[in-house]
């Protein structure tokens, strides 16, 4: 076996720290992974990499040969891509990651759509709140909302993403309807484990920006968890209109704080840089950015009124 097949398996090992993880993302088993590295090792004539029931950690000899053969394996699949865009037709296998929620609601329901579009095309789907690692998991693109961590990917915005505070007409019967930021303190807000924004809540009043540090008994990492919790008249939550817009329609739930606005965040498509985009993945952004353009049916349904928003003036 020429050992410089072995080289994939290495920086799947570096990338994802450990043999189980680079197992799944190669398909393979762990011990399978292990033993090719082993043999890798014994053909180098060199320890690559030291091995403890904790962790994995790069010798010096490893972190040396991994620099060089990481710009190798980059510049072997920039020509993968360069051919690829020489083809008329967009084929293979793409992943993609995208929040969980987000992704049941607004993206599985179109994917028919583009995988009739592109036949040849094989798509594979993760749902994941957490903020996944796209290039030490495999992933070709991922969809997320919020504030972006400063990294090397690029993002490509698709649509505005507004929030809004919220309950049900028979928890504020109950309790009493807060008219500013400050009454919140005396209700049960409802918190999201993943909320990008801190601890905290910012609204911008007609006076000022004002925070508060909401308290409630109920804190989910799952948006849809917390919508039930909205629906059942436990508290107040602030959540996307994505999410919450049929419920303030029908009058399920009732918006709240009308002179105070959440902040504006965006949804985004980001991917790794590379110099040639796949046409498969140039296809996927392309089918994205027309699905949540300003003329797409996604913002006449839940962004129709983003230029009231006094963030986005």
């Amino acid at each position: 076996m020429d050992k410089f097949s072995s080289i994939p398996f290495f920086i799947a090992v570096v990338e994802t720290g450990s043999f189980s993880s680079a197992a799944k993302k190669l398909m393979m088993t762990k011990s399978a992974v292990s033993k090719r590295i082993s043999q890798f090792e014994s053909e180098l004539g060199v320890k690559l990499i030291n091995r403890t029931t904790r962790k994995l950690s790069l010798t010096e000899a490893g972190f040396k040969y991994y620099e060089y053969v990481k710009a190798a394996h980059q510049l072997a699949k920039e020509g993968e891509d360069a051919i690829s865009n020489m083809q008329d037709s967009a084929q293979g296998l793409l992943r993609i990651t995208v929040p969980m929620v987000f992704g049941i609601r607004h993206i599985s329901p179109i994917i028919p759509d583009f995988l009739a579009q592109n036949p040849q095309i094989e798509l594979e789907i993760c749902m994941d709140d957490r903020v996944v690692d796209l290039v030490g998991e495999g992933f070709d693109m991922g969809i997320r909302i919020g504030h972006l961590n400063d990294s090397s990917l690029i993002a490509r915005t698709l649509s505005p993403c507004t929030s809004v505070l919220c309950a049900a007409p028979h928890y504020l019967q109950q309790h009493g309807t807060p008219h500013t930021p400050e009454e919140l303190h005396q209700h049960n807000c409802l918190l999201y484990s993943y909320y990008r924004g801190g601890l905290s809540w910012n609204f911008n009043g007609p006076d000022k920006e004002e925070r508060i540090l909401p308290k409630g008994n109920y804190k989910a990492n799952n948006s849809d968890v917390l919508y039930d919790a909205l629906l059942a008249g436990i508290g107040i939550g602030q959540m996307p209109k994505f999410i919450v817009g049929p419920a303030l329609a029908d009058g399920r739930l009732i918006s709240l704080l009308p002179d105070y606005h959440l902040p504006l965040h965006h949804i985004f498509a980001v991917y790794p840089q590379r110099r040639f985009m796949p046409e498969k993945m140039r296809r996927l952004l392309t089918f994205f950015t027309t699905r949540f353009n300003e003329n797409s049916d996604y913002r006449k349904n839940y962004e129709n009124d983003i230029n009231k928003h006094p963030f986005n003036r």
